[in-house]
């Protein structure tokens, strides 16, 4: 992926509210649509929100590298066959959105509830980059000292920084922390 993609990459952000008899079966239904939506073309990644503290909303966030690519798995017949079942799952329809970039990390679980005050964002960000961008080149400075201050070490130390953030960071500190983020914005 180059620069210009992974700048205008686009996320897809969907919101089931589950039936809480339905919650097995559905988790089998994302096991079986998932690895479909990962064979499309321009397919970046998913991350799944489980539902926390007896909540039943599930987001799902599912990257593509352009909104061609999006519309394509969106369109497509194997995900039209998957999503028959869907609604007999569902305690209310489905919230779907189109998000640019990584705006989605903050997008609201349930319908009317707000944004994440900005202030919140903002260290809930600097608290997931600012160790990351610390210890990777640290670490990888141990690993490979030949990188340190070469053109290919700061890709490295970029590219495992992005994917710590994206795959691992925001959505365990976003689902840990999400009383606070969507508490009092005060």
């Amino acid at each position: 992926m180059n620069y210009s993609q992974q700048a205008n990459h686009v996320t897809l952000v969907i919101t089931h509210s589950i039936l809480p008899e339905q919650q097995a079966r559905y988790e089998q239904w994302l096991d079986t649509i998932m690895p479909q939506a990962a064979s499309f073309p321009g397919h970046l990644g998913v991350n799944v929100l489980r539902p926390v503290h007896g909540d039943n909303a599930y987001t799902v966030l599912i990257r593509f590298t352009g909104l061609d690519e999006l519309y394509a798995w969106l369109k497509s017949d194997q995900r039209n066959a998957l999503i028959q079942d869907l609604p007999t799952m569902l305690a209310q329809p489905e919230h779907i959105e189109v998000r640019p970039g990584a705006a989605f990390w903050f997008t609201p679980t349930q319908k009317g509830q707000v944004k994440p005050a900005k202030w919140k964002q903002y260290l809930l960000t600097l608290g997931v980059i600012f160790p990351s961008t610390n210890l990777v080149p640290w670490l990888w400075n141990q690993v490979l000292p030949a990188a340190h201050g070469t053109l290919w070490g700061h890709l490295l130390n970029d590219a495992s920084v992005v994917a710590l953030v994206v795959f691992l960071w925001m959505p365990m500190v976003t689902r840990v922390l999400k009383q606070w983020l969507i508490g009092r914005n005060a």
